[in-house]
């Protein structure tokens, strides 16, 4: 009778890990409304259709070598996925730095669970892999796009990944240092949006602003994005896809701290929105929308590491520093660094990821453990708990993000641009007509007719 209730659990979980893919897979569509919502018209046709194709590109990349890179060793019998597909390739014991077997996906052990499992990762890929199409929108030059999706899908994001969720040397080594529970992310503060938004810092810096963002002495001129509602749509489709991305990380159905986990994110994301519209009243004297989205999105990302381990209460503290944080670092990397971000990705995913993987040392209570079931004896605490040596394990893992990642995106970019004809940024020409031009149809044709006409 245990062996039935044993198996049943692990099919309901394995439909719950499924069920969670596919509300992070929708959120693809929140992206690419977001994003073009906040760019301008005559470039809306290559905006979306960077967030339609970097979907399939990443997942290629993710399939035929990316996975396996970082997930190679896992396992979980919560949800039936009893053996690894492979083993260490790069590493051994506790200093693993990449893994092996199953490459796209054949070979023994690729049982329903390891497909189910897969699935919910190439969501998350593909997550990280979007994140700089928002970043380096209006100047990105297609065939250099395509690249970086394959790119992202197949090393990129599974550099972290495996150090990280995949059982590597960054989610054991600072353990073994005594620093709490080592590092830990439960959905991707650091792992999946972190990541993307040092890639956006690299790919931002490597192209260079868009023309016109400033004038000769170098002030930034606000390049307004065309359609306000749009974006707003955006946000709410990614709230609703982000309680599959925070609660499904359980990775088990019979785990209810998922319970726990989705109302966290909910009030993070609600205080965060909230706190945006009052702190850009208070600096601007207007309420923008524009950043009350931001403040929603960094309130969502800022709670995604510490959504199973903190109190309400901490969930909407975090969700109001974010808030704050992500509109002055976009005023900061806009108008002191002048690195031109169209729609503040690097704020809310880099910035406010950043935060997120530093809120578990901070306002972790102790209650819950660090594996995805929180089946530990000892829970995960931070300073409100007197326990400092969480805090360290967040701040070494953050550095290790930030460094490893900058180094690795900004190095591909750069060697990207000098092999590429014409550098990786689209011609001036084609960028004052609008990119919309590189693919053959306009978003919004009627714009050209009544232009021609006038």
């Amino acid at each position: 009778m245990n062996s039935d209730v044993t198996v049943l659990g692990a099919q309901i979980s394995l439909l719950w890990v499924v069920i969670g893919a596919a509300l992070v897979v929708f959120m693809q569509a929140g992206f690419a409304l977001v994003e073009t919502g906040l760019c301008r018209a005559k470039h809306a046709a290559h905006v979306v259709s960077t967030n339609f194709a970097i979907f399939g590109l990443g997942f290629v990349g993710f399939f035929l070598i990316g996975f396996p890179l970082a997930f190679g060793g896992f396992s979980y019998s919560a949800f039936g996925l009893d053996a690894p597909v492979g083993e260490a390739l790069i590493g051994s014991g506790n200093w693993v730095f990449a893994w092996g077997g199953g490459w796209a996906l054949s070979g023994g052990n690729i049982t329903p669970a390891l497909l189910g499992f897969f699935l919910y990762m190439a969501a998350f890929m593909d997550t990280t892999a979007t994140i700089p199409t928002g970043a380096m929108a209006e100047r990105w030059k297609w065939g250099s796009f395509v690249i970086w999706g394959l790119f992202c899908g197949g090393i990129y994001y599974p550099v972290i990944a495996a150090w990280t969720w995949g059982g590597g040397w960054l989610a054991k080594t600072w353990a073994t240092m005594s620093l709490g529970a080592g590092y830990v992310d439960f959905a991707g503060s650091g792992v999946v949006h972190m990541v993307g938004g040092v890639a956006s810092l690299a790919g931002a810096m490597v192209l260079g602003p868009r023309i016109g963002k400033y004038d000769k002495k170098g002030n930034a001129i606000t390049i307004a994005g065309h359609d306000i509602p749009m974006a707003m749509l955006g946000t709410f489709i990614l709230l609703f896809g982000w309680f599959g991305f925070n609660a499904a990380s359980t990775l088990s159905a019979t785990d209810v701290q998922f319970a726990t986990v989705a109302a966290n994110t909910a009030i993070a994301g609600a205080f965060g929105a909230v706190a945006s519209m009052f702190w850009i009243t208070r600096r601007t004297g207007k309420p923008d929308p524009s950043m009350m989205i931001n403040g929603m999105l960094a309130g969502l990302v800022a709670i995604t590491a510490p959504c199973a381990f903190v109190a309400p209460w901490a969930a909407a503290v975090i969700g109001i520093i974010a808030a704050i944080l992500v509109i002055e670092s976009s005023f900061f990397i806009e108008k002191k660094l002048r690195i031109d971000d169209p729609v503040g990705a690097i704020s809310v995913h880099g910035v406010c990821g950043l935060f997120g993987v530093l809120a578990v040392g901070i306002f972790a209570n102790g209650s819950y453990g660090a594996g995805w079931n929180g089946s530990e004896s000892t829970g995960v605490a931070g300073i409100i708990k007197g326990d400092w040596s969480q805090l360290g394990a967040q701040a070494l893992g953050g550095f290790t993000i930030l460094v490893v990642d900058f180094a690795l995106a900004f190095g591909f970019f750069k060697i990207q641009n000098s092999l590429t004809k014409g550098g990786i940024r689209s011609t001036s020409a084609d960028e004052i007509a609008g990119l919309d031009i590189e693919m053959g149809v306009r978003a919004y044709p009627e714009f050209e007719l009544i232009k021609s006409k006038n």
